[in-house]
């Protein structure tokens, strides 16, 4: 499985936000819309990723406040990225080996989508699933022999 076929499943809905907005801006727009993460663009490229992670810290460097901080200040600049063709298993090993719970998909310089830990389980689950379906299915029909 590849990460372009994770991506058909999930949809095309894409949350960013520039690298000059304040962070509290940021921090309201992942509530109000339940997502762990934003991609930062500026001119069209990717400059950075802003995950629950970087807004944690950055409340408790600020005992607790958010602060009046930009996006650039605690965004993650040096994102890992995968492409569509980056296979499933290999996207398992670099988020376990980074900590990292949300990659942005890039075709080139172009942003496709991000998939995050809990897509990248997700289609991991329905695929051994859908195995687990067909083995049951391939053992029930088995062929009986008779004896002669």
């Amino acid at each position: 499985m590849k990460v372009s076929e994770i991506l058909q499943v999930k949809g095309n809905i894409l949350y960013t936000v520039t690298p000059d907005q304040p962070l509290l801006d940021a921090a309201n727009t992942m509530a109000e819309k339940d997502i762990g993460s934003l991609v930062v663009m500026e001119f069209g490229d990717l400059v950075g990723m802003l995950t629950f992670r970087e807004v944690l810290k950055a409340l408790h460097q600020n005992q607790g406040s958010i602060g009046g901080g930009t996006v650039r200040k605690h965004m993650d600049d040096h994102p890992i990225t995968v492409t569509p063709d980056t296979e499933v298993n290999e996207v398992r090993r670099i988020m376990l080996e980074k900590h990292a719970r949300y990659l942005p998909v890039m075709n080139a310089k172009t942003l496709l989508g991000v998939i995050s830990f809990y897509d990248v389980a997700r289609a991991v689950l329905e695929a051994q699933s859908f195995e687990n379906k067909m083995l049951k299915a391939y053992i029930r029909d088995w062929p009986t022999e008779t004896a002669d």
